[in-house]
């Protein structure tokens, strides 16, 4: 079995070190396989899809020649680990397993990234990717992906931190056809990177009536607004009691549930990860103004890791440490949070409920 890419990132890489400007620089573009004809690419008609009449973008011409080696970086390395996961086995849906396409979105799709490590806020946007898969079983995380997700981490040639997220065309479809608009301006607004030949394309995005959009976001913030809250008695009383391991771990709960109120209300859409960083990065990239809620200067930067470990460690590490100052100033934060995610959630719905009159 073979998913890697047709080109190799080493020919652009060449590329960047002889071109005498950036304008003269190939893109990376759309990886295709030979064959791809994607106007006669079309799904069953008795499956009741409608297609996109448009295909997506394919080009990154409006990236500096650094970013395009590094997301060609960030395919090659999907490919591999994606080969390594499945190697050998014997399972059907494994052997058969396959990448269908890998999309870049957020703001490096959209051109409005963030590059200042340097500055006083020291804010670098992430690479924000969906990897298509054919089998419902090749989206498991822990199973088939967390070694392509440590690469990434620790890749010295790639400086933005990589969030991807994975499904399968059937659910973004299904998803499409409902009205989720997250996915929606995935469609209408992502670069193809990867694309496998005889890859059915994307159905049309089917839009909310402004009456069901306003619906089912209020339904969102209200339930997970709640959800939310309902962790602070329980951190009080642990820090009452000097418990910081468990009070550091409800924190964590309340910190995931508030970006997950967030994520719903505005985009109808929840990753389901349990990674505060990287539903931090999903919240940030919709809203800058929740990236001062988090200082990334040391000591600040420091407590925030300390928070995202405590899913885990502060439940199961005897190694795991958190001194009540720390506790303190985090559990401080996460109060300008909610406070701030409570605002945006209003400010939604107030635009909702104007659509409908």
């Amino acid at each position: 079995m073979s998913t890697s890419p047709p080109h190799s990132p080493i020919d652009l890489v060449a590329a960047v070190k002889s071109a005498p400007s950036q304008s003269n620089i190939t893109t990376m573009g759309v990886h295709r396989i030979r064959g791809m004809n994607c106007e006669s690419d079309f799904v069953e008609s008795k499956k009741l899809c409608l297609l996109m009449s448009e295909p997506m973008r394919n080009t990154l011409d409006h990236l500096p020649a650094i970013k395009r080696v590094e997301l060609e970086r960030v395919v090659k390395i999907l490919h591999e680990e994606f080969e390594e996961a499945l190697v050998l086995s014997s399972k059907d849906w494994k052997k058969k397993g396959r990448i269908q396409r890998i999309i870049l979105f957020g703001s490096y799709a959209k051109g409005k990234w963030v590059d200042e490590p340097h500055t006083k806020k020291g804010y670098l946007s992430d690479y924000d990717i969906l990897v298509i898969v054919n089998y419902h079983q090749l989206t498991d995380m822990s199973e088939i992906w967390h070694n392509a997700e440590d690469r990434l981490l620790r890749h010295d040639g790639i400086r933005p931190v990589v969030n991807f997220i994975v499904h399968t065309m059937k659910d973004v479809n299904h998803e499409l056809r409902a009205g989720q608009y997250f996915f929606s301006d995935i469609v209408r607004e992502g670069i193809v990177l990867y694309e496998l030949a005889g890859t059915s394309q994307f159905a049309t995005p089917i839009p909310l009536t402004p009456e069901d959009a306003l619906r089912i976001a209020e339904k969102h913030y209200e339930t997970w607004m709640f959800n939310a809250t309902e962790f602070v008695p329980g951190i009080e009383l642990y820090i009452e009691r000097n418990s910081v391991n468990k009070a550091v771990f409800l924190l964590h709960q309340y910190v995931e549930c508030l970006y997950t109120t967030l994520l719903l209300t505005l985009t109808n859409y929840n990753p389901h990860s349990h990674n505060i960083k990287f539903l931090r990065s999903q919240c940030e990239r919709i809203d800058e103004r929740l990236i001062d809620v988090w200082p990334n200067e040391r000591p600040w930067k420091r407590h925030f890791e300390l928070l995202k470990r405590a899913y885990i460690e502060a439940r199961y590490s005897p190694h795991y440490e958190i001194k009540p100052e720390e506790l303190k100033w985090l559990s401080e934060r996460a109060k300008v949070l909610e406070s701030l995610i409570g605002e945006i959630c209003g400010e939604r719905l107030a635009e909702l409920k104007r659509n409908i009159s």
